[in-house]
């Protein structure tokens, strides 16, 4: 896989079985609850995409990888 620039990471918490992001990357609330699975999250380690809508403001984040830090999205995050 091609590598991806940083401008395309986003950072997540894992709590137990629930993924937070500290911020949204588009509207910038805080404390975000997303509904991202397990199986949604292990597919990502494998490097399969996998698509995140956030509650928030429903923009769509397509994963293209996950660390245990880091979302890799195939779209620039960072401003």
């Amino acid at each position: 896989m091609k590598l991806l620039p940083f401008e395309n990471t986003w950072p997540y918490e894992r709590i137990k079985d629930d993924i937070y992001f500290d911020a949204c990357p588009n509207c910038g609330a805080e404390n975000v609850l997303t509904y991202m699975k397990k199986e949604q999250l292990n597919d990502a380690f494998d490097g399969v995409k996998t698509d995140i809508i956030m509650p928030c403001c429903y923009f769509k984040i397509t994963i293209a990888e996950a660390d245990n830090d880091y979302f890799w999205a195939t779209e620039r995050l960072r401003k």
